[in-house]
């Protein structure tokens, strides 16, 4: 493994730790988790379609999560 390899991997492990501390966060006070700008599901992670954005601003689930989510509230 050559240096370039191992900044790759140090890379992409600093993503994933800062994308779990921000999910964290986010279940904790229900804030979206935003990447690259786009908003993602705070529970599968997709990015929640600029449809459903449109309609429900504050989205912080997709559809079907947020259906699962209703679910196991009630």
């Amino acid at each position: 493994m050559d240096d370039l390899d191992r900044a790759k991997d140090l890379e992409m492990r600093q993503r994933a730790d800062a994308l779990a501390a921000q999910q964290r966060r986010a279940q904790i006070t229900d804030e979206p988790l935003m990447v690259n700008g786009q908003r993602l599901c705070l529970d599968c992670e997709e990015v929640i379609p600029a449809e459903r954005l449109a309609v429900q601003p504050e989205s912080v689930r997709c559809v079907p999560c947020k259906s699962i989510h209703e679910r196991g509230q009630g």
